[in-house]
């Protein structure tokens, strides 16, 4: 009768097991030397040979003519339990002997001594799977069992098995499988198995595993039941997979943002047969692999994947931005992720690959961050600039003649603003939003002043044609006191702080409106009503504007001061003096 390729070559002793080396050489030393524990816990993922080490254990504890912590394979106690003939080691599944019942019955007929052998072995497979009630039936035992038993549990979750169990047992954790290993053992069972296994086709078939040699001879199997050589080729074709040219090739149309190509073949691969997860699958493989080569691209060829040559990855990831590789690897994880649960997996495998081509189908920030990037690389490039500059050059020279006279006076002195090329005029280019000038340039207004506050700068504006006289202001009188005196009147501090108000920006407007103000000498003092208000002002914007306005009002170098609490009070003379001043600007108003 056939038997499968994984159980005909499993291993028989120590020495057989691939790429655990760093366990099987501690368990050989303590079964050479007698110190073997009464429990063990093998922990890792599938395929890397947990089962087998637990078999070859009990067998080794057993054997009459140990070699070096191997079993001989040759007295009666090894071929009886090679056989099955002998009842002492007994193999459980907890997965489906999970039970509280089935461990007392097991901690019950524990206690009898073997019939054949020297020890009884208990083989516990999937452990993790034990109810609460069945581990803590098994603590006691597990504990301080007889010195004729011995437990070997093993798992895929180690996290589920509780810590009781844990602080109990000689913990052992199986690693992956390196795929050269993989690849290395196939080859020998090709041999001996007469299978033709090229060397790529033993590659393939070794990333395929995933760590697993279980998996690899298994797929082994299936690609040699097919007939002829076995290559990569075959592989692709028996196991319904992609394959490395044609996921290159889709990964070049979704890096040109070719949509339209992507799906095209991922249609040819699904009429062929080829399953859509398969392809986002391998998709992924490939766009890690880019993404490893731009981030780390000189010690990150131990982390590749192995599936596809230097040649292609050089040529995939050439002024390709690793952020662009990030997006298309997140994208692909969660398309797998939800491929899972989909309703049309083709659906939604090509909606993944509409969404690789164009981030901006995404609908979240990617989108734009895609969009300017993408305005960014036109900008280095100037291939879409220049065009409309030069576009813009040819309508400007076709309009010219059909200017009216007018416009050749308005724009005058446009011509005389530097440009950046020859050809294009300067008011053909698209207009641009000014930015307010900053505070450095005393002779701009940054927001809107009122008409009656103009007057306080030393250099007046000049007066627009429409108007017959100039705007109403605060007499010259109360724009720059005599020296060493003391100024204090109301239209004073209205003035200086409607000067100001027309160079800081409208968050400082009300808060000076709070204020009240003195000029003593060479020295300007600005009364806040609270600390937040004073907390508002103090910054060198404020106090510089208030210092260049104060030192054209006084004619002299100032000195400010901000302090919090009221102004001094206005003398009634300086008062009705500021109250005729307020009263001259109206024609239909007498003060008496």
């Amino acid at each position: 009768m056939y038997q499968a390729l994984y159980r005909k070559w499993r291993p028989k002793v120590f020495s057989d097991v691939i790429g655990q080396e760093h366990i099987t050489e501690t368990l050989k030393k303590q079964v050479a030397e007698g110190r073997t524990s009464h429990a063990y816990l093998f922990t890792g993922t599938r395929g890397t040979g947990k089962t087998t080490c637990a078999k070859i254990l009990a067998k080794a504890v057993n054997c009459e003519h140990p070699v070096n912590g191997d079993p001989c394979c040759q007295c009666p106690s090894c071929l009886g339990l090679e056989n099955g003939s002998f009842l002492d080691v007994l193999e459980l599944d907890a997965a489906s002997n999970n039970g509280v019942d089935q461990v007392r019955a097991l901690r019950d007929e524990a206690i009898y001594a073997p019939a054949n052998v020297k020890k009884r072995v208990y083989i516990v497979d999937e452990v993790h799977m034990l109810s609460t009630a069945a581990f803590n039936a098994l603590l006691k035992i597990l504990e301080e069992p007889p010195a004729h038993l011995m437990f070997i549990l093993a798992t895929t979750e180690l996290h589920k098995v509780p810590a009781t169990i844990l602080s109990r047992c000689q913990r052992y954790a199986f690693k992956r499988i390196l795929p050269a290993d993989i690849a290395k053992r196939l080859t020998y069972v090709a041999g001996q198995e007469h299978i033709d296994l090229t060397p790529d086709g033993a590659e393939l078939l070794s990333r395929l595993a995933d760590g697993a040699l279980r998996d690899g001879l298994s797929l082994l199997d299936q690609c040699a039941a097919a007939g002829g050589t076995v290559d990569s080729r075959a592989v692709l074709e028996v196991l319904g997979l992609a394959g490395n040219l044609q996921t290159a090739k889709l990964m070049e149309h979704i890096l040109k943002r070719d949509a339209q190509g992507a799906l095209l073949l991922l249609n040819d691969l699904y009429a062929g047969g080829k399953d859509v997860g398969a392809v986002l699958g391998e998709l992924s493989t490939l766009t890690r692999d880019l993404l490893l080569r731009c981030t780390a691209p000189e010690g990150g060829a131990a982390l590749l994947s192995g599936g596809f040559d230097s040649a292609t990855l050089d040529r995939l990831s050439g002024n390709v931005p690793s952020n662009r590789f990030l997006y298309l690897a997140s994208t692909l994880q969660r398309a797998l992720a939800d491929l899972y649960y989909s309703a049309d997996r083709r659906t939604d495998a090509e909606l993944c690959l509409l969404r690789l081509c164009d981030e901006s189908l995404c609908g979240d920030l990617t989108a734009l961050e895609s969009r300017i990037t993408r305005l960014e690389t036109t900008v280095e490039r100037g291939a879409v600039i220049s065009a409309a500059v030069n576009e813009n050059t040819r309508a400007a020279k076709t309009a010219e003649p059909s200017r009216p006279a007018g416009g050749s006076a308005a724009a005058a002195p446009q011509t005389k603003k530097p440009t950046q090329t020859e050809d294009a005029p300067p008011w053909d280019e698209p207009p641009l939003p000014e930015e307010p000038p900053m505070r450095e340039e005393p002779g701009e207004r940054v927001f809107d002043i009122p008409p009656d506050a103009a007057s306080v700068r030393s250099t007046p504006p000049t007066p627009h044609p429409a108007r017959t006289a100039a705007p109403a202001s605060v007499p010259t009188e109360a724009k720059k006191p005599p020296a060493g005196s003391t100024a204090v009147s109301g239209s004073w501090w209205r003035a200086l702080s409607e000067s100001c108000k027309g160079q800081l920006p409208p968050m400082y407007r009300a808060f000076l409106d709070l204020c009240g103000g003195t000029l003593e000498g060479d020295q300007i003092t600005v009364y806040a009503p609270d600390e937040i208000t004073l907390s508002r002002l103090d910054n060198d914007r404020v106090r510089g504007v208030l210092s260049a306005e104060a030192e054209k009002v006084s004619g002299q170098p100032v000195r400010l001061l901000l302090r919090v609490g009221e102004a001094p009070s206005a003398s009634p003379e300086e008062n009705l003096k500021s109250l005729l001043e307020f009263g001259s600007q109206f024609d239909n108003i007498q003060i008496k």
